[in-house]
Parts: C-alpha cells; structure tokens; sequence
C-alpha cells in the first residue's frame, strides 16, 4: 500500500476499541434473555418469559435512544473523544455491577451499560470520520475497515460470553463481557495520542455552522422530510421484526431446538453469532449484487433497497415457522431451521440498514440534520422495543402466531412501498438518484 492510502494509525486504535465494545454489547445482548428465566438455583433470576422478553426490548431500545442525549453532550460539553471515554467507563461499571447478586445491582448495571453505550457509540463513529479531510479517497475504505471491527466483536462474543453464561455463570459471563470492554478502554487511552485535534470538545458558544433557523422550510424540504419519516418507519418495522434474534429466538433456541452434536449440546447462545458471520461471508456478495443492478440502470434507490430488505427478513420466520410445526409434531426443532432465518435476517439486513443513513444525510434540511439523525436513533430504538413487547404477547398468542404474524406484516409492508415507490422517489426531488448513483459506485469500490 503507497503511503498516500494509508489509513491514519488512530483508526486502528478505533477499530480495536469498537470490536470490544461489541464484544462486550453482543455479549451481554446473547444471554441476557437467557439468564432473566433461568432459575435462581442456576443463578438466573427465574423471570416469566414475557417479562424478560418486554426487558429485553426495552433495555436493547434505551440503548439506542440514548444515544440521542449522548450525540447533544458530546456536541456541546465533551467532545466525541471524551465522551467515547466517558463510555467506556460507564460500560465497565455497568458489567460490575452485574456480576454482584443483589437486585439493586442488576438495575444499576443496565442503567450504566445504557448511558455507556449511548455515550459511546455514536461518537466512536463520528472520530472515524473526523480522521479523514472532506474529500479523502480513503474514507469509505475506513469505514468499511470499522465496520469489520464491529463484527468481529459481534461473531465471537456469544461464542465466548455465550459459553461462559450457559456452562459456568451467568454472573462470570456479564464480568467477561466487561474485561473486553476494559481492554477496549487501554487500547483507547494508549491510543489517544493518534487522535489529537480529532473530536475535541467546542469552544463555548462556537458554532461550527451557521444556519438561518427562522427559514421556513421549502417545498421540496417538506417533500424530503416526508420521506424520511417514512423511512423512519421502514426502521421501526424492520428492527421490530429483526431484533427477535436476542429474544423469543433466542429462547426459542434454549427450549426447543435439538442442538446435540455427537453427544455434546451447543450453547444456544452460539446460534446469536450466525448474523455476524453470515455478514462477513455475505457483505462483499450482496454490495456487487446492488452495484452490477446498478450498472444495468436497474431500480436501486434507497426505499427499494428498504422495501425488499424488510421482505427479505421477514421471509425468515417462515423458517421459524418450519421451526414451530415440526416441534409440534415430534417435539424438537432441528438447528437448521434457524441458521436458515438467520441468513435470510442477515441478507435482508445487508439490503437495507447501510443506505439508512446516507438516505437521511441526503434528504434532511441542514437545520433538522441533527434532528432527523437523532430521530434515526429513536426510531431503531422503537423497534427494538416493538421486538420485545411482539416476544412477550408469544406467551399467550402462541410463538407460531408471531412468527406468522411478523411474516405477513413484513411482506404486506413491503409490497405496499414498492406500490408508492414512484411517488415517494418524486417526493425526494432528485436527492435520491444521488444515492443512487453514488452509492452503486461506492459498492462497486467495495465489492473491488
């Protein structure tokens, strides 16, 4: 690699505190569920599964909104660098607590694991970008080198922490969790010295732009911001269906699929790692896929790319469904049923969430662009709220209605976008051919 497309020395510092973040995240999110119904006398906290699948959703759904309260600190006290730090911190108190036993302690854990990671995880992406000037070449390429980062913490934390949680203690799990969260944190202030003049706090009362807020929005704004409350709302559906991985999947998993391989019992905990590892495996495919339609002056605008991406996920709980009726009738689930919804989750997921928020960088106003992200973040925070309270009504509708119930809902979502499509890519006033532009070379760069 020539000197000139180096990647800076910090982003290697970044990639390495985002993977143990999600290390320490993924980990947490795979055995949570499972630890809230397992028994006291095997250190769970013998919860009803309704309870613990609503907590689920609600605690995984703050998780995300605070990172609207975490973006506005770091904007306008700490910086993006400090207030990663501060994160991190937060994280590491959080997992300690959740290794003591008493109630208060659990509460007091998920409280500081939230505020950790909504202070830490919109701003980790916000240095990487501050290491590039506008117009770098490189920048997508350190994008795409981040986002690896996040998968590897998300592949092998369940597999690690998962393990742990099932066959040793929970407790030793959520304290492994918060080591790798305390690893990411050296590496981080080890590597502060290659962030210099990256994400530094503002100076008291500088505005780094100057908008006229008293502007009323034009026409064609107003059109934009319709959109992108649509799209707001492809998100909640999509992460309310998608986000039944770490709940009533999940649980689903530990009672009622055989996951025995020559006498030894897979953790159910390990099926959570499938998502990652088919993004790995799949990324690269699925980019060329959208770049090569592109090439072809074929539809690959940003609500189609949502649309089929919502359906797509959906058809995977007909697996779960498949799932469902052969535990009926023979009393156990075969594994391959839900590596299968997994893939589908996984090419669904890969089809819609990455143009989510070039779509709204291209469509907000200027004065609402802050506004429209954090809504961006409440709205992902919403579904996974809705994936939790859809998991709890499991325990009186039946698990085989949910699934065919989020089946139905995705499809008939789906199709009914693809029927407004032509008016909602007219409502974007030529932002979206942009996106679609752009964003088929960009793939095509990646996929090369």
């Amino acid at each position: 690699m020539s000197e000139a497309m180096k990647h800076p020395k910090g982003l290697y510092v970044l990639f390495f505190t985002e993977m143990w973040e999600r290390f320490s995240y993924y980990g947490m999110r795979a055995i949570l569920v499972l630890f809230l119904v397992a028994t006291v006398p095997d250190g769970g906290l013998g919860w009803e599964k309704a309870s613990a699948l609503s907590l689920y959703g609600w605690y995984t759904g703050f998780v995300y909104i605070m990172a609207i309260p975490g973006g506005i600190l770091a904007d306008k006290v700490w910086g993006q660098k400090y207030a990663v730090m501060i994160g991190g911190i937060f994280i590491i108190i959080g997992h300690a607590f959740l290794t003591m036993t008493p109630i208060w302690a659990f509460w007091a854990g998920l409280t500081f694991i939230v505020l950790g990671v909504g202070s830490l995880k919109p701003n980790i992406s916000t240095l990487v970008g501050g290491l590039y000037e506008d117009g770098d070449i490189r920048r997508d390429k350190g994008f795409t080198i981040f986002y690896i980062g996040i998968n590897i913490g998300a592949l092998f934390s369940p597999l690690i922490v998962g393990y742990i949680g099932e066959t040793i203690g929970w407790r030793i799990a959520f304290g492994l969790a918060g080591v790798g969260m305390f690893l990411g944190q050296i590496i981080y202030f080890r590597g502060l010295k290659y962030l210099k003049g990256v994400g530094e706090a503002h100076s008291s009362g500088k505005a780094a732009v100057k908008v006229d807020h008293s502007k009323p929005l034009t026409k064609i704004e107003k059109d934009r911001v319709i959109v992108l409350l649509i799209s707001f709302l492809i998100i909640i559906v999509f992460w309310g269906a998608f986000e039944q991985a770490g709940g009533l999947m999940n649980l689903y998993a530990k009672e009622k699929v055989d996951r025995i391989f020559f006498g030894w019992e897979m953790p159910a905990s390990w099926l959570q790692s499938a998502n990652p590892f088919f993004i790995v495996i799949l990324g690269t495919f699925i980019a060329n896929f959208w770049a090569k339609r592109s090439k072809m002056k074929k539809e690959v605008s940003a609500i189609y790319k949502m649309a089929i991406g919502t359906m797509i996920m959906g058809a995977g709980f007909l697996m779960m469904n498949a799932a469902s009726l052969e535990h009926e009738s023979t009393g156990t689930s075969a594994v391959y049923w839900l590596v299968a919804a997994y893939f589908l989750h996984t090419v669904g997921e890969l089809c819609a969430s990455p143009v989510a928020l070039s779509f709204i960088t291209k469509l907000a106003p200027v004065k609402y662009a802050s506004i429209m992200m954090g809504i961006y973040f409440a709205a992902t925070g919403l579904g996974n709220i809705v994936a939790g309270q859809l998991g709890a009504l499991s325990e009186d509708a039946g698990e085989f209605q949910i699934f065919t119930g989020i089946f139905i809902f995705t499809t008939i979502f789906g199709i009914l976008l693809l029927t407004l499509l032509k008016k909602l890519k007219a409502m974007t006033h030529g932002a979206e051919e942009d996106i679609v532009n752009g964003g088929g070379r960009e793939a095509m760069d990646e996929a090369a």
